[in-house]
């Protein structure tokens, strides 16, 4: 009798909400099983032929191998090369796909991206003006920040898109998806050109840097610069799950939102600076690499975001180590910018849930 009081369309909404939640920790768990699988494929793959498990084993054995000169080479690619990679990988991966996802409840709209509307193109400016004015213009800036310099002028950078991007798009407490959108390509628009500007400026040598630098690559991770931007996303990616609760309440309107209890003021600008700082951070020491977000994940678990978030942060780790697993064997033994696998892998899919919402998202 309890089970046939519940046959209504209420009791199949609540029935309704309980499978999509076992199907939520399902993803999870498969997701965290796939980011294993991923980092094992990371220390494994490359063009040098050293032994990830074979390091692994003698350092947890203690054994002593019999060629002492091959294995110290092996843990030097293993531990010095691979491993301070994969972490950097999950790092950024982890921090731009939950941003993805925060920006998505933010602005109240599935295809919201910090790539998308400019959020990336910010954080590259100010780390390119970093590189290329550091040593004239900005040279009092650098001496006294050191390494944060590059990671803060990221951070700034993308925060003052945001802050533009969001006093544009509102109004009356209101935000447009339509001016958000547009005005996102707008403003990633004029950062992208304030860039070129720095480009034409610099040397030789930055010139060559900033080429790569700009298609995304996690080439350059070593450990004192997880130690720099480490702390940063972290801190960030600690701080997103405590806004799940709001980014729901948020999806039924700022109004409603305040009215069940949601400071939304606070709960705008803890976004706003928590997206900026992991993507200034990530953009900072990786470069521009585009489409890694949740949008297959809202498809397959809703927009839950006790959910969602988490499962972001697997996916986009998993999806950013594999794609710099490709970008390293694919041309062997030189390396493809991660940027360009990311944007062919994803941007035909991105452009296929456009297509798929035509008719419910108004543009």
């Amino acid at each position: 009798m309890a089970e046939q009081s519940i046959a209504g369309p209420a009791g199949r909404v609540r029935a309704s909400d309980g499978d999509r939640s076992a199907r939520a920790r399902i993803v999870i768990l498969l997701l965290s099983v796939a980011l294993a699988l991923s980092i094992f494929l990371s220390l494994t793959s490359g063009a040098s032929d050293a032994s990830a498990v074979r390091v692994i084993r003698d350092w947890l054995t203690g054994g002593v191998p019999a060629d002492t000169a091959l294995a110290a080479r092996h843990r030097l690619i293993v531990y010095d090369i691979r491993m301070p990679r994969v972490l950097l990988g999950v790092l950024i991966g982890a921090a731009l796909a939950v941003s993805g996802a925060v920006m998505q409840g933010l602005f109240r709209n599935p295809l919201a991206d910090p790539g998308l509307i400019g959020v990336s193109s910010g954080s590259s400016l100010g780390a390119v003006a970093i590189i290329v004015l550091g040593t004239t213009w900005l040279a009092p800036v650098t001496l006294a920040l050191g390494t944060l310099g590059l990671p803060l002028a990221a951070f700034l950078g993308g925060l003052a898109v945001t802050l533009l991007l969001y006093a544009i798009a509102t109004r009356h407490g209101r935000t447009s998806v339509a001016t958000m959108l547009l005005a996102g390509l707008a403003i990633a628009a004029l950062a992208m050109a304030l860039t070129g500007i720095l480009v034409f400026v610099a040397d030789d040598r930055q010139l060559r840097d900033l080429t790569f630098w700009q298609l995304g690559s996690l080439g350059g991770a070593t450990w004192p610069k997880i130690g720099t931007v480490g702390p940063v996303i972290l801190l960030a990616l600690a701080t997103m799950p405590f806004l799940s609760r709001g980014l729901d309440a948020l999806a039924l309107g700022e109004a409603t939102a305040g009215h069940l209890g949601i400071p939304v003021q606070r709960l705008k600008y803890t976004a706003i600076v928590g997206v900026s700082a992991a993507v200034g951070a990530s953009v900072a020491v990786s470069g521009g690499i585009g489409f890694i977000g949740p949008h297959l994940l809202r498809l397959a678990i809703g927009p839950e975001n006790r959910y969602l978030l988490p499962a972001s942060a697997l996916l986009g780790a998993s999806l950013l180590l594999l794609a710099d697993a490709v970008a390293r064997t694919i041309v062997a033994p030189a390396e493809l910018p991660i940027g360009i696998v990311t944007a062919v892998a994803g941007a035909p899919f991105f452009l296929w849930i456009l297509l798929r919402k035509r008719g419910v998202i108004d543009l």
